[in-house]
């Protein structure tokens, strides 16, 4: 009989298995992956418990709502446009971790971005929280990473969906 491994491909077991006993093995990519999901984990906490820019925002340029009436999360997202950049951009809100975690995120990712930066980084993350994570979008792919079911994903979306909101009717009247 061989050993049977836990852990990394380093460690061993020298204890031999029983013929019924199922075999059990982990891989590196394994351990990697519950690595990450702890690091995602603590970077959405961090933002959940002290968001950044929340708050309203007076004489906003935009100022767009929206609510998940599955879970009750709602968020309201505010910016302020100056020479066609994101000058500065706010939210208040309430809900689960993910929702309100994502709306500070935003507000750190799009502040000081022009027009079409905001767009595309808007699309990039929609697109991603449809899709698989991307390193690319930095502390963003946190959000994809803890999402276990389908439907958090709408808690995940709501900041970025009222800011796209927004920033149409803005720009598109």
């Amino acid at each position: 009989m061989s050993p049977w491994r836990i852990g990394t491909a380093d460690t061993v077991c020298t204890t031999r298995r029983r013929a019924s006993a199922p075999r059990l093995s982990f891989s590196g990519a394994a351990t990697i992956s519950a690595m990450m999901q702890g690091f995602y984990k603590e970077i959405v906490l961090d933002h959940y418990q002290r968001p950044r820019n929340r708050g309203e925002l007076e004489n906003a340029d935009i100022e767009e709502h929206l609510n998940n009436p599955l879970c009750g999360d709602e968020v309201t997202v505010y910016a302020k446009l100056r020479d066609g950049k994101v000058a500065n951009i706010r939210f208040t809100g309430r809900g689960c971790s993910i929702s309100q975690a994502s709306a500070s995120m935003l507000t750190e990712r799009l502040s000081g971005k022009d027009r079409e930066e905001a767009e595309a980084e808007i699309e990039a993350f929609l697109e991603m929280m449809r899709t698989e994570e991307k390193e690319e979008l930095g502390d963003l792919a946190a959000l994809k990473g803890i999402i276990q079911t389908p439907n958090r994903v709408r808690c995940a979306t709501l900041a970025w969906d009222a800011f796209s909101k927004g920033f149409g009717n803005y720009y598109h009247g």
